[in-house]
């Protein structure tokens, strides 16, 4: 017998109903300059032909995206092994229930859904973090090194603002949710400024030397100078770039002799800052107010070399602001970078691309302590890859960060040292891990990295194909991992501006 629903004065079939529940008209949808855009179209296409998976429905109170940047699939298995077996090491032994790292998952990997994503931008097979950052903030695909704007706009625009898309964060605050960024980056870095930034260069950070005053002709305001004037004002700002925000005259870099930090402070009551660790951790994340805590000049340093008397882990900011953002009420989006994976990888020091990899898990399970999947929709992707490969055949438990050794029944016949490393034709020893260009030689602060170091040295620079200045970022597709309200619209192959379409359907706009 066929379940009947009453409707009305009508009797419906349970199935018939739900094909005509699935083919009413939604909500209105978001509106921005950027639904004009085909690639707006095709990827608002994807979520709604996912709309009818079950749970397509599910509305999300707040939203948690997570950007591992450069954090490609072989960085995800790679830093899954090294996790593992830098747990075991601190342990004193093996790491319990793992026999080597490989069964290991990093905190996201639990998650429940997950889901490919096409990184390349609108003129670009191998993208920058800009762009990517803006398609998941807009929903629209742009160019290679712009944030904020649509691909056929450039600096002109800025003399018509009202013409830039709207990102997530607007979006959110124009609604009276609450909005936060979060990066181990200068917090006017590429992919936290896709939150609240509108620029033609990714490079136009403040009013300083990165922004010629030839350029500032354009009218288009500097990046800094728009975060603390962001409309309705965000809620929680932490990562570094201190330097953008200060004159020259107070240690800064800006050459207009404004103090954005003591402006920010003034605009609105309540406000505080923080410039340190310490000052954060004073902090009662149930206070009013907005806070901005911007910890360094300019990146906060790699987790290996921090000072945690002076920078906050990502771990540490990643919890305040989600209290702080919980305390507020009335739902809340907010954005937690992984910043430096990306630039170990352009050093091609795997060692600190992996720890920083690490490093975000760890954010993410703390999270994760926090929230309440039947009401928040938590992401967790990577704008971009890397040239950076995992490959020869080691055996279980090999160290990840170590020379290769052969194992018995591995392809090719392979000569190996005293020591039992294998080598390759020309005689000399290889690691697991590689990169297919990348830098000689560079420099950590004062420390000097290479490849004439043991490779489980944390300063060693693994070995490349092709020598150049940074290493470039990779074109495959990357993870996207996600739980809560939405995810089950985390499917398949995506465009990456699928994101955006995600969210906004998830909080039901």
């Amino acid at each position: 017998m066929k379940t009947l629903i009453l409707m009305g004065a009508r009797l419906l079939a349970a199935p018939v109903l739900g094909a005509l529940l699935l083919a009413a008209p939604a909500v209105a949808a978001v509106q921005t300059t950027a639904s004009a855009e085909p690639s707006w179209a095709k990827a608002a296409a994807e979520i709604a032909a996912r709309a009818g998976n079950p749970g397509g429905h599910a509305r999300a109170k707040n939203v948690i995206l997570f950007v591992g940047d450069g954090m490609g699939p072989s960085t995800v298995t790679a830093a899954r092994i090294y996790d593992a077996q830098k747990r075991a090491k601190a342990a004193g032994g093996r790491y319990p229930g793992f026999e080597g790292g490989e069964e290991n998952l990093l905190s996201f990997e639990r998650l429940p859904r997950t889901a490919m994503v096409k990184t390349y931008n609108s003129n670009a097979q191998v993208p920058d973090s800009a762009g990517t950052a803006t398609a998941m903030t807009t929903g629209s695909k742009t160019r290679i090194g712009v944030l904020g704007i649509l691909p056929g706009q450039s600096a002109e625009t800025c003399k018509t603002p009202e013409k830039m898309p709207k990102t997530i964060a607007e979006l959110a605050k124009a609604r009276g949710m609450g909005v936060g960024v979060v990066t181990t980056t200068r917090i006017t870095h590429a992919t936290p400024a896709a939150m609240y930034a509108h620029s033609p260069a990714r490079d136009w950070e403040g009013n300083d030397r990165s922004y010629a005053p030839a350029a500032r002709k354009s009218g288009c305001v500097d990046i800094a100078s728009q975060l603390i004037a962001f409309p309705g004002g965000m809620d929680v700002m932490l990562g570094g770039g201190l330097a953008r925000f200060r004159p020259e005259s107070a240690g800064g870099m800006r050459d207009d002799g404004r103090d954005l930090v003591a402006e920010w402070e003034k605009a609105a009551a309540g406000r505080r800052f923080v410039g340190d660790a310490g000052g954060l951790r004073a902090l009662d994340p149930k206070a009013g107010g907005a806070v901005l805590g911007l910890f360094n000049a300019d990146h906060l340093d790699f987790n290996f070399d921090a000072d945690r008397a002076k920078e906050p882990s990502l771990a540490e900011m990643a919890v305040f602001a989600v209290k702080k953002l919980q305390a507020r009420g009335g739902g809340y989006v907010l954005m937690v970078e992984g910043g430096r994976i990306d630039h170990a990888h352009h050093l091609t020091n795997a060692f600190r691309a992996l720890d920083e990899a690490s490093e975000l898990s760890r954010a993410v399970a703390e999270v994760l302590k926090l929230v309440d999947l039947k009401d928040t929709l938590v992401m967790v992707t990577a704008d971009h890859s890397h040239v950076f490969t995992m490959a020869g055949y080691p055996p279980r438990g090999n160290d990840i960060l170590g020379n290769m050794k052969p194992i018995e029944g591995g392809e090719g016949r392979i000569a190996v040292d005293a020591a039992g490393n294998a080598l390759d034709q020309r005689g000399r020893t290889y690691q697991t891990l590689g990169y297919m260009n990348g830098p000689m030689e560079v420099r950590v602060g004062k420390k000097g990295l290479d490849s004439a170091r043991a490779s489980t040295d944390p300063d060693f620079l693994q070995n490349k194909a092709y020598f150049l200045s940074s290493e470039t970022h990779g074109g495959e597709d990357v993870g996207l991992y996600a739980g809560g309200p939405g995810s089950a619209l985390v499917t398949g192959v995506i465009e990456q501006n699928s994101l955006f379409h995600i969210m906004v359907k998830a909080l039901g706009w």
